[in-house]
């Protein structure tokens, strides 16, 4: 891209002795901050452990690679690299746990994104991350729209956000983000990048028009609470960042508000203390039960006993004999009836 170039750093390879890399701390900013041209703007990184033996503040243009802009070993003099001491604009300060970065007369250059990153003995952490937008940036080499959506967002429902943005021609390449604004949220955060591409754009048809149109779409699947805010497509080119008016997303539905969820909760609550009571009035019921079916077993169990008579007759030997014992013989017991 033209115009663009600068002197490269590669991170990975100025702290390499701390025995860790960044290529996977580098990823995206956590934040953006706005300022005008002129102000003075203050990068804050604090850390916790005292172990930190190296700490650095890096500078990236969109489209382009990080460039160190200050370092620090311990707590030491603070050494300036790339030439952003010649200026006297930049400022880092590096104390027990914290390595601040100062910006004075903040100018469009300045625009870009700001790592500081933490070199442990045996490891390197990014632990801030900033993007800086001037908001007075000559806009006239690309617009950007962003159209509200077009049908009525639902809960759990799917939906397609889309920015447009109208370049000259020979801007030549541009990458776009996204960035939410959630209700509560100081700050927006990045939540998606295209790249360093223009191949989604469409040069006019009219052969005089030197405008060409590029269309991105953002989908937003399975829509909860938490995807509500202002999502704001932006378009970064050769130190520049330009940014859309944003897109609304509020849910149609508001069956899921905080009232209804706590009215909910309240009678779901209410259910299970009915259920509970009711289970065990009966296993209390059911147990008296029992308790008297056994009580009725042992009653029975002592009742009264009756008496039977049995006869026994012998065959006669003889017919004297059968005169003899013509009388019974009685035997007498007792039966337990059960029943």
């Amino acid at each position: 891209m033209g115009g663009c170039g600068s002197q490269k750093t590669d991170p990975c390879r100025t702290l390499s002795h701390a025995g860790g890399t960044t290529k996977n701390a580098l990823s995206c900013p956590n934040g953006v901050k706005y300022v005008q041209r002129g102000e003075t703007i203050s990068l804050n990184c604090s850390f916790l452990s005292v172990d930190a033996s190296a700490t650095a503040w890096f500078k990236q243009t969109p489209g382009e690679s990080p460039l160190l802009v200050a370092s620090a070993y311990h707590i030491v003099q603070v050494s300036y690299h790339n030439g952003f001491d010649k200026s006297g604009r930049f400022n880092a300060v590096r104390e027990k746990n914290s390595f601040n970065l100062k910006i004075s007369n903040a100018e469009p250059s300045d625009s870009a994104t700001y790592y500081c990153v933490i070199a442990y003995y045996t490891d390197v952490a990014l632990f801030h991350c900033t993007v800086l937008v001037l908001k007075d940036e000559p806009s006239s080499l690309y617009t950007v729209l962003q159209p509200p959506v077009s049908d009525p967002v639902q809960l759990g429902g799917d939906t397609t956000l889309q920015c447009s943005i109208l370049t000259d021609n020979s801007a030549g390449d541009h990458s776009v983000y996204w960035f939410r604004h959630g209700s509560g949220e100081s700050d927006p955060g990045i939540i998606f990048t295209h790249g360093n591409r223009s191949d989604q754009c469409k040069k006019s048809s009219e052969t005089v028009s030197p405008t060409q149109s590029c269309i991105y779409k953002l989908p937003k699947n399975n829509l909860s609470l938490s995807d509500a805010g202002t999502y704001y497509c932006a378009v970064a080119a050769c130190g520049h960042i330009f940014f859309g008016n944003g897109t609304k997303l509020n849910f149609e539905n508001k069956f899921l508000d905080p009232i209804h969820i706590v009215l909910a909760a309240t009678n779901i609550i209410s259910l299970a203390v009915i259920l509970f009571l009711s289970r065990k009035l009966r296993n209390s019921h059911q147990k008296d039960v029992a308790e008297g079916q056994a009580q009725v077993h042992k009653t029975e169990e002592t009742g009264d006993l009756n008496y039977a008579a049995l006869s026994f007759n012998q065959p006669p030997s003889s017919r004297r004999n059968r005169t003899k014992n013509s009388d019974d013989q009685s035997v007498y017991s007792h039966v337990k009836i059960r029943q």
